[in-house]
């Protein structure tokens, strides 16, 4: 059996966010200098160092809010990898590839797990490279098929629901004022009738809590 790897990071690194591990339970980290292990199902620790290094230029923190390392961005793209989606279980790739236009997606032999894997050993050491030097290196592969991939990737672990792995705290989800996946608005409607109004975001992991039915202790 293969030695299990983890993704070692600071807790003050990543601003005291949630953490998802790889049962998808969630921990609070305060922001103190120690450091956390998060299980990864794909990512050495060494690819999952880069990983983070090269989204956190992608979708960076700055004065407008946390970016792609508080959100747990390289968490995401990990889980995704290491599922049916990193192995093409549902894209047919027999031959022949030929390039297509760009409303078919991708269209060669390499799975995202192959392409990832690939391209890594390319970027050995980017993640102790100055922020000038990582943006410098990715302009220089950013018409290649990994910085394609890693770039939507970036994007849909920023947004994507936090049942996927991203998204942690509903970060990005917040800077956008989006609620979440609300089933409907009834009981606001008459509550905040004639005023702005703007939910507490609600993963799908929420909304289910909240219609799951609780039989009261009266019923038989």
């Amino acid at each position: 059996m293969k030695r299990r790897q983890f993704l070692v990071l600071s807790a003050a690194s990543i601003g005291g966010v949630l953490v998802y591990s790889l049962d998808r339970k969630v921990s609070r980290l305060e922001v103190e200098d120690h450091a956390i292990h998060i299980p990864l199902r794909f990512f050495t620790q060494d690819e999952a160092m880069i990983v983070a290094a090269a989204t956190a230029r992608i979708f960076p923190t700055d004065d407008s809010g946390p970016g792609a390392r508080e959100a747990g961005v390289v968490i995401y793209i990990d889980r995704q990898l290491a599922g049916p989606y990193g192995r093409d279980r549902h894209r047919y790739t027999h031959g022949p590839f030929e390039e297509g236009v760009p409303e078919q997606g991708y269209q060669r032999e390499a799975n995202p797990q192959r392409v990832y894997r690939a391209a890594l050993k390319t970027l050995a050491g980017f993640d102790r490279l100055s922020s000038d030097e990582q943006d410098q290196a990715l302009t220089k592969i950013e018409d290649t098929d990994f910085f394609k991939l890693l770039r939507a990737h970036t994007i849909e672990g920023m947004f994507c629901d936090p049942i996927h792995g991203g998204n942690a705290d509903m970060i990005g989800w917040q800077l956008i004022g989006y609620p979440g996946p609300r089933m409907n608005n009834a009981k606001d409607v008459d509550k905040h009738f004639g005023e702005a109004f703007r939910p507490k975001p609600a993963s799908l992991q929420d909304i289910f809590k909240e219609t799951t039915f609780h039989p009261s202790e009266d019923e038989p």
